[in-house]
């Protein structure tokens, strides 16, 4: 294994303080591990030719053809109309839980959502962030700019999980009503909240004609729950502590947080919401290579 690919390993990752640099690493190994266009899968298919207009991507001047016929032309894609990102990123102090020796859920989240930003941003389409809690917390509006990746950036880096509760059902309703132009919304969330609420919010979204994209962040010890000895639980969000043998409710919980989860899928699937469940051990290739799959699938169900 690379040296590039090692950073994809959270708990290498987690050692990187800056997260700009965590992103770019990120990046840098994902394309290095595909051997191939970072950007299969993104918004972009090539379609045709246009002629050329002052202001144009000079990126996308097609050379071959100025080389034959002395045209300037430019490659059209067939969503020319630069894709509209946005990222969701959930800040609730439940987002701030981490297994021994992990990344927390809220720092794994981060820089999930730095490197897709980077990554959106390079191929010229604009991206933009929501950091939320029981409400909306910060914005940078979706830009293409690389003074607005950097704001972005900025902001990312002084968030941090808070002290408030989730409450994304709520959210989700807010900002349904915000996005006036459709675009592509991912939510990156532990989803903490009902359900249903969580599902109705995405659904108003879905409804409005956005791509969306659920990447449901849990800790490995949530969904593995390795406790042996009797062991102290601290509450979150307002909940008590809790002083108990695991042994004796394991199976209870691993039966109740695979119902949630079930929930989750289930509802997203009914809506034709692409769902990728994210663990927090997990290499941060795979979280992308599972985007870019959901992306590739719902184009394919378009034609």
């Amino acid at each position: 294994m690379s040296e590039l690919t090692n950073y994809l390993d959270p708990t290498v990752l987690n050692k990187v303080a800056k997260l700009e640099l965590r992103a770019r690493l990120v990046v840098e190994g994902f394309v290095n591990g595909m051997h191939k266009s970072p950007y299969r899968g993104f918004s972009v298919e090539f379609a045709q030719h246009r002629e050329y207009v002052p202001g144009d991507d000079l990126r996308y001047l097609d050379w071959k053809i100025f080389g034959k016929s002395d045209r300037y032309v430019i490659k059209q894609f067939e969503e020319e109309t630069n894709l509209r990102a946005h990222l969701f990123l959930d800040q609730s102090e439940s987002m701030s839980y981490a297994h021994e020796g992990g990344m927390s859920k809220f720092d794994y989240a981060a820089t999930a959502v730095a490197a897709l930003a980077f990554l959106i941003q390079q191929q010229a389409d604009a991206v933009g962030l929501t950091l939320f809690d029981e409400e909306i917390c910060r914005q940078v509006p979706p830009s293409n700019t690389r003074s607005s990746l950097g704001n972005l950036f900025n902001n990312l880096n002084q968030a941090k999980a808070s002290n408030h509760k989730t409450k994304v059902g709520p959210v989700l309703h807010d900002l349904a009503s915000q996005l006036r132009q459709r675009g592509l919304v991912m939510v990156f969330s532990d989803l903490f909240d009902k359900p249903e609420e969580v599902i109705k919010g995405l659904r108003e979204i879905a409804q409005r004609g956005h791509d969306v994209v659920v990447f449901h962040v849990l800790d490995r010890d949530e969904t593995e729950f390795p406790f042996e000895r009797m062991t102290l639980f601290q509450g979150m969000e307002q909940m008590p502590e809790l002083l108990v043998d695991p042994k004796s409710l394991r199976d209870a919980y691993l039966a109740e947080i695979e119902q949630f989860m079930d929930a989750i899928k289930k509802g997203c699937r009914k809506h034709r919401i692409d769902y990728v469940r994210v663990v927090n051990n997990t290499p941060l290739d795979v979280v992308l290579t599972s985007y870019l799959t959901a992306r590739a699938a719902r184009k394919k169900r378009r034609k």
